[in-house]
C-alpha cells in the first residue's frame, strides 16, 4: 500500500505567485458576484426565489472556475456574468408583463392552515417538513392551531400567520414538544383531542379515526388565548 503523499494533498503545485493568483482572482471574482446581486434589488437571500436562486447556482458555477484554475481567464467568465444578468432581466420584465411566466418562474403562495387546521389537499403533497413547520409556528409565539386563522407559505419561503382575535382563538392542535409528544392512538380520559396529521378537533372518549383526514393519532388540544 502506497503511503499518501501530504504534501500533494494540502499543496500540490501552489507556490507563492500562485497564491497571489488566486488571491487576486478570488477578490476579482467576489467583487463581481457582489456587484451582480446587488444589480438584482435583493435585499436578503429570504428574498429569493426558486428562479433566482438557479441564477445564483449559474453564477457560482461561473465565478468558480477562475477563482482556483489558472487555465481559465476572467474575462469569458465575466461574458457569462453578462448573459446571466440579460436572461434575468428579460425574464423579470416577461413575468412582470405576463401573470403566467410569473407563476411559473416564481410560484404561488400556498395555503397551510385554515380556520386552524393544516389543508389536507396542500399538506399532504409533501412542499413542507411539518417539524420545520412547526418551529416557524413557535417563532410566532403560537402555542397551537387554534391560534392560527390562516398560515400561507409565500413564494420566497417565509411563512405569512394571520392570526384569531383572542374571543376567536378555539382548541387547536399543540405544536411545542412536550404537549404534541403525548401524542397516541390511545384514548385516555374523555376530552378535545386534535388530530396529529390535519389538525382537526373533537371531543372523544374512545379511540376513533378522524371524520376529516381518517387518521387515528390523537393528542389533548389546547385552547389557551395568544400571549402577544
Amino acid at each position: 500500500m502506497a503511503a499518501i503523499n501530504w504534501q500533494d494533498v494540502f499543496l500540490l503545485d501552489l507556490n507563492w505567485s500562485l497564491t497571489l493568483e488566486i488571491t487576486v482572482r478570488t477578490f476579482i471574482m467576489f467583487v463581481l458576484v457582489m456587484i451582480f446581486l446587488r444589480s438584482t434589488g435583493k435585499k436578503g437571500v429570504r428574498q429569493l426565489s426558486i428562479f433566482e436562486v438557479a441564477i445564483i447556482i449559474a453564477l457560482g458555477s461561473a465565478a468558480g472556475d477562475p477563482m482556483l484554475n489558472s487555465e481559465s481567464a476572467i474575462i469569458p467568465s465575466l461574458l457569462v456574468f453578462v448573459v446571466i444578468l440579460i436572461t434575468y432581466r428579460l425574464i423579470t420584465y416577461l413575468a412582470a408583463k405576463n401573470q403566467r411566466v410569473e407563476n411559473i418562474l416564481e410560484g404561488v403562495p400556498m395555503y397551510i392552515i385554515e380556520d386552524g387546521k393544516f389543508t389536507l389537499t396542500e399538506e399532504g403533497d409533501g412542499n413542507f417538513a411539518k417539524d420545520e413547520f412547526f418551529a416557524e409556528i413557535r417563532a410566532q409565539g403560537i402555542e397551537h392551531l387554534g391560534q392560527v386563522k390562516a398560515a400561507l407559505l409565500e413564494t420566497n419561503g417565509q411563512v405569512s400567520f394571520l392570526f384569531r382575535d383572542d374571543e376567536e382563538v378555539g382548541y387547536g392542535l399543540p405544536v411545542f414538544p412536550k404537549a404534541y409528544s403525548k401524542k397516541s392512538k390511545n384514548i385516555s380520559e374523555p376530552m378535545v383531542y386534535a388530530c396529529t396529521h390535519c389538525g382537526h378537533t373533537t371531543e372523544l372518549s374512545a379511540p376513533s379515526s378522524c371524520e376529516r383526514c381518517g387518521k387515528d393519532e390523537w393528542v389533548a388540544a389546547c385552547n389557551n388565548k395568544r400571549v402577544s
